[in-house]
């Protein structure tokens, strides 16, 4: 299988080059200048019509959003290293709910923080930014609740549910979301930028 990961340091991209060194999966790195605008370039949007990274290609066929990737690369080596849970396990479920709930719930609230408090001065709006901050700390009530019960996402060992959903929260501590205010969700997090495979040039 060959695989090429399109991407960018320090970006959105950044989960799946950590997903794809803990998983150790061999591929070709490919670096696309978003500042310089390479992501709209046709040949980019031919792989990825959103003009965004991550994108992989497998065999010569595209994937892009990050989620997508991330649940691929679990299936595909994951469960032969017992870092993502087998089909038709309780644990596969508990993986794709909260892999979802990073990326769709909460990722939905970052986006309004994001455009708040950190967009076009003309669409900033402090007391927005205010409830969006709220909203997050609701949500990561939740997620603190969960770890309260147990270790890991899954349960007693880390698995790539971890590195999704700790690299969506570990982002939006940098925004301004209050994850120092949940010691479950802090002590955890610290756990997770720990791993080796969270280090390095991503």
């Amino acid at each position: 299988m060959s695989i090429v990961f399109y991407w960018h340091p320090q970006s959105s991209a950044s989960p799946i080059a950590c997903a794809l060194a803990e998983l150790q999966v061999p591929h070709e790195r490919v670096k696309v200048d978003i500042r310089a605008g390479e992501q709209r370039r046709p040949e980019f949007l031919a792989l990825n019509p959103n003009g965004k990274v991550p994108t992989l290609t497998v065999d010569g066929a595209p994937m892009f959003e990050a989620l997508a990737i991330h649940l691929w690369l679990g299936e595909n080596w994951g469960v032969k290293q017992g870092l993502w849970p087998a089909a038709g396990t309780p644990e596969r479920l508990a993986a794709l709910s909260w892999c979802a709930w990073a990326y769709v719930t909460y990722g939905a609230v970052i986006s309004r923080l994001h455009a708040a408090a950190h967009g076009d001065e003309a669409g900033r709006d402090a007391r927005q930014a205010e409830r969006a901050i709220a909203d997050l700390d609701s949500l990561l009530g939740l997620l603190d609740a969960h770890l309260t019960r147990q270790p890991w996402m899954l349960g007693d060992k880390y698995s790539l549910a971890d590195l999704v959903v700790g690299s969506v929260v570990g982002y939006t501590a940098f925004l301004g979301a209050p994850v120092a205010a949940h010691p479950k969700v802090q002590a955890w997090l610290g756990k997770v930028k720990s791993r080796p495979a969270m280090q390095g040039d991503v």
